[in-house]
């Protein structure tokens, strides 16, 4: 069983940090940093950033120069932004590059406390490899499993963009107790597939998401990033923006828009996480002594 929350209160305003990035790493922390700031000045308790927020997304193309941008966890990212965290008294989610070994490198997401401290890593589990999102050149498969912390707000899970269309992550990160997924997130258009399939792909962004809140009886919560980036002559992608947050039952609750920068803010209630699992008893209801073919790669 999940241990009680330290809010007592269970209502509080949470912060997404949408920003366009660049090629000096330096100036897109400090960015970053203002960001944070202004969110916890407008009041927000908890700030996640988005995926891979310290640089461009230089998933586009192959090249071991961005093996360089990782580093460690505790190290030395880590250790700037969680001072701010404890000096701001926010919990904070923080994408990392991370390196673990020279060759093995994670997309992860640091958990920092309200004090500062650091309760855990995510490390991305589904890894995808398309043109211009070639994860797999970077990343090796998450191999701490799905995971969720007691913060100073509450129970929350953090899974990592592509983890968002599977819907068994976000399943077994809400079995662990999570009241609150959040999807830190680097995706947008190609530029031949925009004007034919743009929206489409937008919308099943949108609706994969919701979807989990209203499955899991949860807020959802999915930063994404905005601008055009094309790093090392690439055609480059058109990252939509349009971060949000969508409540229990699957209400768009807050929603950022398409190409600027902004901190995005959303009230939670995490009784009302309760209430609708309890009006909705999806949990209750799951057959899960027949749920073991899930773990086939294909039935058919």
């Amino acid at each position: 069983m999940a241990a009680p929350s330290r809010n007592s209160s269970r209502k509080f305003k949470i912060a997404l940090v949408q920003m366009s990035c660049g090629d000096d790493v330096e100036a897109n922390l400090v960015k970053a940093e203002k960001l944070i700031t202004q969110a916890a000045e407008g009041g927000a308790k908890l700030v996640c950033l988005q995926e891979l927020f310290a640089s461009v997304y230089f998933c586009q193309n192959l090249n071991h120069e961005y093996f360089g941008l990782a580093e460690s966890i505790p190290g030395p990212l880590t250790e700037r932004f969680a001072a701010l965290a404890g000096k701001l008294g926010i919990v904070l989610l923080l994408p990392v590059y991370e390196k673990r070994a020279p060759g093995l490198y994670f997309n992860s997401c640091a958990v920092i406390d309200a004090d500062g401290s650091l309760l855990g890593v995510y490390r991305k589990m589904h890894i995808p490899h398309d043109p211009q999102f070639e994860e797999k050149f970077y990343f090796a498969p998450g191999d701490l499993g799905f995971k969720a912390w007691d913060t100073a707000v509450g129970r929350i899970g953090v899974l990592i963009c592509w983890d968002q269309w599977y819907p068994e992550g976000a399943r077994l990160t809400a079995l662990r107790g999570a009241e609150i997924l959040f999807f830190p997130t680097a995706i947008g258009w190609l530029a031949p597939e925009k004007a034919e399939y743009g929206e489409r792909q937008y919308q099943s962004w949108e609706i994969i998401q919701r979807s989990h809140a209203v499955a899991n009886g949860c807020y959802v919560a999915a930063p994404n990033r905005c601008g055009h980036e094309a790093p090392n002559h690439s055609p480059g992608i058109e990252f939509w923006g349009r971060s949000f947050v969508a409540d229990p039952s699957g209400q768009i609750v807050a929603q950022a828009g398409t190409e600027s920068d902004e901190v995005l803010f959303a009230d939670i209630d995490l009784d009302e996480v309760r209430a609708q699992r309890e009006v909705w008893p999806f949990l209750r209801d799951r057959r899960v002594d027949a749920y073991g073919d899930l773990t086939q790669r294909f039935l058919g």
